[in-house]
């Protein structure tokens, strides 16, 4: 039996290992700046780096950063047993868990068929046009966007065949004479409402709770934005942009075939296939519905505080009801190896983040943006703009929306502050900004590649569509959204 290295990709790994070496022990320490903070970037750098090239999976990844930071001792060097506490803390954070066990919940939505009955159903009341199809499409996934944190399993695995199986029946095929028909635009609005929609919930994404605790440390302490509060600062933006970017798509990529007729007929035999609406599926919807309830905080609002129920408390009912039920096993939950690898890279990446705003250096790297805008002379609403164009349109560079936001969010939010900006405007913009930068490129999020690699869209269209989508979102959330957040008091 021979053992060949072939786990570790050489390269990414020498070149994340390099860059680490360098920041720790060949650049000065800034002015202003503690060692300890400086060498947590270092380590914080190199695991970005390792994550972006794909050293390896990002759960690995994220167990060698912290074993770095336990033994190097970079938050607590005076106890070996302090620091491993502080490497450890992430995984007492209750947002790790919710996203983790909502995403263990949404396997029930393909194990049982709800999350395709949805979708079928969309379809055999308003699919006779192509436009409806869209719509169709477009509403399931923010149907089921609330309780899939995964917004690949989403996007990928519930609509993208449904978009697929309607596309070919009205035959069109990834080719280039066929791809025209129908399957381009539907592959283009089954992709442009994933970013939408991974704006609208707390639990829409993986990488959102981290923003949430990104917000909480970065802004006044005493606001903490729950889920019902996301959902409703999200709500008129986000229903704009679904009602028009099927539009612009539709503008931009016309569809041969305008009428589609057979589509509900389509739909129903797919509904019939599915066959009656089965107890696990009666279950799980139940189960839906009472954490819906629960994290808008609807028992508190009518009994009063006592009988308000955590988000993540309201995930771990609705989970052991699943199982309890028999509509989810033990298996199912062991074998989701998703949620976690979720659990295991958000506690490092939360951790190292938390650590760099503890140590200081969160501040400094503000206090330097903050400089640098300054000097331009501009207001603090050119200057806004300044940082979310960069915030939002440097994610050609990412191929990982949690890399991204974990290596730029609190830097971008703390300048923005320091330049005088409202600091929950400026919060919520570069949060949307987060999950809407995903239109980008065909690699911008694990929905992507599954999408793109169906072959109906070249890399040209999903590049220019993406840009222009991109552009229209900012539009809707700076200007909806901001007077939308200015009616709700939050500046």
């Amino acid at each position: 039996m021979t053992f060949e290295l072939q786990y570790i990709k050489p390269i990414p790994a020498t070149i994340a290992a390099s860059i680490t070496i360098l920041i720790w022990f060949f650049i000065p320490v800034p002015h202003g700046v503690d060692e300890n903070a400086w060498h947590l970037l270092a380590l914080f750098v190199g695991t970005i780096t390792a994550i972006i090239g794909k050293a390896l999976p990002i759960g690995a990844v994220s167990i060698l950063a912290i074993s770095l930071v336990a033994i190097t001792g970079v938050t607590n060097p005076d106890s070996s047993k302090a620091a491993l506490n502080d490497a450890l803390s992430g995984f007492s954070n209750d947002l790790i868990w919710l996203i983790g066990i909502a995403m263990m919940i949404s396997v029930s939505l393909s194990k049982t068929g709800l999350g395709s009955r949805i979708g079928y159903y969309l379809i055999s009341l308003f699919g006779k046009k192509t436009l409806g199809i869209a719509y169709s499409l477009t509403f399931a996934e923010t149907a089921l966007a609330p309780v899939t944190p995964s917004n690949t399993a989403r996007g990928g695995g519930i609509i993208y065949p449904i978009m697929r199986s309607v596309s070919e029946s009205f035959g069109s095929k990834p080719t280039e004479e066929l791809r025209k028909k129908i399957g381009r635009y539907l592959a283009l609005v089954n992709y442009n409402t994933n970013p939408i929609t991974s704006a609208m919930f707390i639990t829409a994404t993986a990488p959102n709770p981290l923003i949430v605790n990104l917000i909480f440390e970065g802004t006044n302490p005493a606001f903490h934005l729950t889920w019902g509060m996301w959902a409703i600062t999200a709500l008129v933006p986000a229903t704009v942009a679904l009602l028009i970017m099927p539009l612009v798509v539709y503008k931009l990529c016309p569809p041969e075939i305008k009428k589609t007729p057979d589509a509900p007929i389509f739909a129903k035999s797919q509904l019939k296939e599915l066959g009656a609406f089965s107890l696990p599926e009666k279950i799980t919807l139940t189960v839906f519905i009472i954490l819906l309830i629960l994290w808008a905080g609807v028992p508190a609002m009518l009994f009063g505080e006592d009988f308000s129920v955590q988000p993540t408390t309201a995930a771990f009912i609705g989970l052991s009801i699943l199982i309890a039920t028999g509509v989810l096993t033990w298996d199912d939950i062991l074998k989701n190896k998703g949620a976690w690898d979720t659990i295991v890279w958000f506690a490092a990446l939360v951790m190292m983040a938390s650590f760099l705003g503890k140590l200081g250096l969160i501040s400094w790297l503000a206090r330097t943006v903050e400089t640098g805008i300054d000097h331009l002379g501009v207001s603090w609403t050119i200057g806004l703009a300044i940082l979310l164009v960069i915030y939002v349109y440097s994610h050609y560079l990412f191929a990982s929306t949690t890399a991204h936001i974990t290596a730029m969010f609190a830097a971008f939010l703390a300048a923005g502050i320091a330049l005088g900006a409202p600091p929950m405007l400026w919060a919520l913009l570069l949060a949307s900004g987060s999950s809407l930068m995903m239109s980008l490129t065909h690699y911008g999020t694990g929905t992507a590649p599954i999408i793109f690699g169906s072959g109906y869209v070249t890399l040209g269209e999903w590049w220019k569509v993406g840009f222009i989508i991109s552009v229209i979102n900012l539009i809707i959330w700076v200007f909806i959204g901001g007077a939308w957040w200015k009616f709700l008091g939050y500046w």
